[in-house]
Parts: C-alpha cells; structure tokens; sequence
C-alpha cells in the first residue's frame, strides 16, 4: 500500500517562523581540507606532530589567558581565532591521540571563559547567539572528531566543567557531585530524539532536560522530568540513568548571581517546588512545546517553570525554529510553538555553569550517526517533503487511541501518549522507520569507507555519505552541511 500524505489537524500559517534563518557554517571545502591535513599528519607520523601541536595549545592558551584577564564585545577577534585554533589543531591531534586529554581540557577552559565573556552581551542579540554557537558547538565538534580517531581506551568519558560552589544539599553521582537545583541536559537514542536536537536554527546535541533534587537528610538524589508518555514524574537517579542516554551534561546556576548571592537556597526551592507540583497533580506533556503554559510542560518547562517560581528566568536566549520544513514536520507531531526553550541552548544561557559532560566512545558515535541521518532528513523536508503515513493504518490507530484514553482516565499508560493524535503517532511511527531504514544503509557506508580509507569518516562524510542512503530520487542537488560535528 503506497503512503498517504500526511493530514494536518490543524492549519500552519506560512508566517511563523518569518524573520529568523537557520545557521548554515556554509565552509564544506573548509572540512574537507581539515581531513586533507588530518591525512597528511597520519601519514606524517605522531612522532612528528609532538612540536606542532604543543605549539598550537600554546596560542590557545595565550587567548585564553587574555579572555581571563579582560572583557571583550562578541564581535573581538580573538574569538576569530580561537575559532580557527580549535578547528586547526583538531586534525593534528586526531593523528597523534596522546594530546587529547590536554586539547580536551584547552577546551573546557575556553567553554568556562566564553561563557563569563558572554554575561556581559546582549543575548537576543544575532551576532552573540552565534558567536556562543560557533565557539561551543564548534569547539566540541572539533575535539569530538579527535576523539573518534583515538582508541577507545584514550577518550575520557568525563570531562569535568568548572567546580561551582552551591550552598544546597548535594551528593556524588558517578564522581560528579550534583547539588540540588542542578540541571542535565541528555541526548536520548531514538529518532525523535535527534530531531530534537537537530531541529532548530542552530542544530545541538541535546534533546532533554531534567532537574536534579537531592534530599537535605538522606542525600537521595531524584530526578524531575516529562516524558513523552506519561508527562512529569520524579524517579530516583538511578532510574533516570537507565533510560539510554548518548551524553548528558551537568549545568549549575552560577553563584555570584545576584538572585543567588541574596539567597543560596534558590536552586533548591526550585527543585523541591518541581517535585511538590509533579506529586500534587497529574501534568501531561506539552507536545505544543508553549512554554508560558505550566499546565502541561514539555522537558525545558520542567526546568523553567521551577525557577521561574523562585524568580529566576532561564533560556535568556529564546529558541528559533524557522525553516518551513522543520515547521512542517514539527507541525505534523503535534508542535504549535516555535519560539521556545530547546534543551541544546541551555548550554548558551550565561546564568549557567557546566559542571561536567560524560560522553561515552561508543554512544558518541551512534550521536553523530544519529545526525547525520536526521539532518538528511531535514533537507528533504525542506525541500518540501511530508511525513508520511499509510492511510489504511488511520483507523486501527484511532482505536489505539481510544483505548489509550480509557487507559489515562484510570490513570495508567497507553500506547499512544496522552496528548498526541493517532496521525500523529503513525508519522512518529514512519519517521522512526525511515531514520533506522537509513541508518542501517548509512554504517554499511560506514563499513565500506574504514576499510577502503583505515579511519573513521568524519561528520560532514557521514552526510555525503546519508544522502546516497537515502531513498530521494536521484539527482537533488547537495546541500551545505548545517553543522560540522553531532
């Protein structure tokens, strides 16, 4: 049975999303020629690369130092070339992986002083978003592209942030002390996971948020969050843990905050309101994704509507989704905002610290697969390609749904979430097909391409090579890559 297009529930205006455009880094010869030099250096030999790369890490760490020591506009060259420092010296390091632990920490070190920089910008402003998003996404998809190249036993799987003080009850998780109010931004595994993260205006890596609350007595860590199925629930660390999970980030309210600095016992306030509001009623996810509406929250509303209740307003940078084929597929899942609180760009807001990043070899590159499959997916819906589903299937999905209902009125879970449509279930159910149908097409690729060439395809490969995986007619020509790295 041939597929049916896709029927809306609700009507889009052409107009939203009207003013804003998605970034595009638009430098794909500038990524082939970094896996040109990065070829050129395996070749050379690690031995060789000893002087270069040392040399390299210095004038990193000369700009650092004048971040450390003075303020500067967003628009400041040494951004420029801090920029152009990270993305050079990644292939160096990528043939000579001994120098990873300390291009992985000149990293962390630029994320922390970026971050303080920008306090001190306008953060509604365009040059400054991408400015942050050029510096910290690109920063990670440089040393990311090291860390594929090494061997598995080199990559750390922690990558500890800056140790900001917090004055709430705290407890140690996996050799990170989390304290109460703390924030995780994640990266879960499925389909619709990536294109969260991928999107937006500006492509990230994280697709949920959860707000850490940790008991003054017991020192039990919880976690507060809104799942797709069954709205916000608070389960114990562990728990949340078990959920599979590509990365996850640590983020803490800086303390010299002046809300904080006049009462240290707001992250806390905050995470104990979540947890009274997610026991004292029932509150479904919010596939709308409107985030002035607490009644029912998506994961970033859990976050920002317990600080928002202590008086703290995250998200200082409002999210933008803009391209007519991200609207429409988000449009088609059931999403009506599209000025909202992504997960990717809390990494962004200035009120926030990273406190620590664990990644792991394997699950890192399932991520990039991950976006690479989905951001070609994106280009063909912005080329006006609906998701579709089998229109035979409505039927039987609307008694699904029926029966989930009844399921939710006795408070329990069906298989269609509370919430979302039948139609739209089956498009979730298509998009999850089509992204495995493609990213089993795209690691044979993968396959092909180690063994012909000895090393692991780089990101904006991994597109070239998604896009001759996928099933769209032949000839459409390529697009530039929205991002080099997942």
């Amino acid at each position: 049975m041939s597929a049916a297009p896709s029927i809306p529930e609700s009507s889009l205006t052409s107009g939203q999303g009207a003013g804003q455009a998605a970034f595009v880094w638009n430098r794909d010869a500038f990524w082939s020629q970094l896996e040109a030099q990065f070829l050129r250096a395996k070749s050379a030999g690690a031995g060789t690369l000893d002087a270069p790369i040392n040399e390299s890490l210095a004038g990193i760490s000369r700009q650092l130092d004048l971040l450390a020591a003075a303020e500067f506009p967003a628009n400041a060259p040494v951004f420029d070339t801090l920029e152009a420092g990270f993305f050079q010296l990644g292939p160096m390091v990528a043939a000579s992986p001994d120098h990873l632990p300390d291009f992985v920490q000149a990293f962390s070190r630029m994320r922390s002083l970026v971050k303080q920089q920008s306090s001190h910008w306008p953060m509604e402003a365009r040059e400054t978003r991408e400015r942050l998003y050029r510096l910290l996404y690109g920063g990670r998809a440089a040393t990311e592209e090291a860390m594929l190249q090494a061997p598995r036993d080199r990559v750390p799987p922690l990558l500890a942030g800056a140790d900001e003080p917090s004055q709430t009850p705290a407890a140690v998780v996996h050799g990170v002390t989390l304290h109460s109010g703390d924030i995780l931004v994640s990266r879960g595994g499925a389909a619709t996971s990536a294109l969260i993260a991928r999107g937006n205006d500006f492509p990230g890596n994280f697709s949920h948020v959860a707000l850490v609350q940790v008991d003054a007595a017991t020192h039990a860590v919880s976690v507060i969050e809104a799942h797709i199925e069954c709205g916000v629930l608070v389960s114990p660390i562990a728990t949340y843990l078990r959920d599979t999970k590509l990365r996850i980030m640590a983020l803490r309210l800086r303390a010299d905050l002046p809300a904080l600095v006049a009462d240290p016992q707001l992250p806390r306030k905050a995470a104990e309101q979540a947890r009274r509001e997610a026991t004292r009623r029932h509150i479904p996810y919010d596939f709308a994704m409107d985030c002035d509406d607490p009644a029912k929250q998506f994961c970033s509303e859990v976050a920002s509507a317990a600080y928002r209740s202590v008086g703290i307003h995250l998200w200082m940078g409002v999210s933008h989704l803009s391209t007519r084929g991200v609207i429409s597929w988000l449009s088609a899942l059931g999403v009506r905002h599209f000025e909202t609180q992504e997960p990717s760009d809390l990494e962004y807001d200035p009120q926030l610290c990273v406190v620590a990043e664990w990644r792991d070899p394997e699950t890192l590159f399932k991520d990039h697969v991950d976006n690479a499959v989905t951001d070609v997916m994106l280009e063909a819906a912005e080329r006006g390609e609906p998701l579709r589903y089998n229109l035979w299937q409505l039927p039987f999905c609307g008694l699904l749904k029926a029966y989930s209902v009844v399921k939710n009125w006795c408070g329990g879970v069906g298989p269609i979430p509370e919430g979302m449509s039948a139609a739209a279930a089956l498009r979730v159910q298509k998009l999850r097909a089509v992204h495995a149908a493609t990213r089993e097409r795209l690691l044979e690729g993968v396959e092909r391409f180690q063994a012909e060439h000895g090393y692991t395809p780089p990101y904006w490969t991994l597109v070239s090579i998604a896009r001759g995986a996928t099933a769209n007619p032949a000839g459409v020509a390529p697009q530039q890559v929205r991002g080099p790295g997942s």
